[in-house]
């Protein structure tokens, strides 16, 4: 297999935590929503939690996405 093939295939591998993140981020937010709705008055303490939830996903996403640059770009 030749190095270039490796890299981009690492690369491709590495790009799936970007859509993982995706999926993560959407299942958060709609659990959040639906326990919401069923106990509206605990949507406010739970709040907090849920954007650092989100800000802790998306940043692994975010480092999935540098991985694959770094795979196709730096090495």
């Amino acid at each position: 297999m030749d190095a270039s093939a490796a890299k981009l295939i690492g690369a491709g591998l590495a790009a799936i935590g970007t859509g993982a993140a995706a999926i993560g981020v959407g299942n958060l937010f709609g659990q959040f929503l639906g326990g919401a709705l069923r106990n509206p008055a605990a949507a406010d303490g739970q709040f907090g939690r849920l954007i650092f939830g989100f800000a802790v996903t998306e940043a692994l996403g975010i480092f999935a996405l540098l991985i694959a640059f770094l795979l196709i770009y730096a090495v």
